[in-house]
């Protein structure tokens, strides 16, 4: 089973969206069972709560389904997950900090957007200080990125529905 952890600063917009797109997203392809996701956030500031309002709204308008509680990056994320990625710069440098830190110097951490070959390096914008079209911006990022990242996967694991 290959497992993806994606991550963003509270746990509450990008990541828990990210996470509902990819499950859809296996699902359509009849992949369910090679795959196990969740999300996590860098921080600590919103540990047990829902998404989100914003981002639930933009889940339900794109036919996803987020059963979710923000949690923390732990140490164990990094011995049990495959693939972990980053929705941006801030956060890809705090789970190489924590990486290091817990010792898994060869464990590699992606960056989301490197996944579409014109926005290699670009981050996810974080939605939360903004309005509902922010949440509808970045699930359009999310939705092309996770598709290159399904893509990518499904050739380097030799994955056929």
């Amino acid at each position: 089973m290959i497992k993806v952890l994606f991550v963003c600063l509270g746990n509450i917009c990008r990541s828990p969206l990210a996470e509902a797109i990819f499950n859809q997203k296996i699902k359509l392809l009849g992949l369910e069972g090679k795959f196990k996701s969740d999300s996590a956030g860098t921080s600590d500031y919103h540990i047990g709560e829902l998404p989100d309002e914003r981002t639930l709204r933009c889940a339900q308008r794109n036919g996803l389904k987020i059963d979710h509680r923000g949690r923390q990056v732990n140490r164990t994320d990094f011995r049990e997950f495959d693939y972990i990625i980053a929705m941006d710069d801030n956060n890809l440098r705090n789970l190489n900090n924590l990486k290091a830190r817990y010792n898994f110097p060869t464990k590699e951490i992606h960056l989301m957007r490197d996944f579409v070959s014109d926005w290699q390096g670009l981050p996810v914008p974080d939605p939360y200080y903004g309005g509902e079209e922010g949440f509808d911006e970045i699930y359009q990022i999310l939705e092309e990125s996770i598709e290159g990242f399904l893509e990518q996967v499904k050739v380097t694991h030799q994955l056929y529905a």
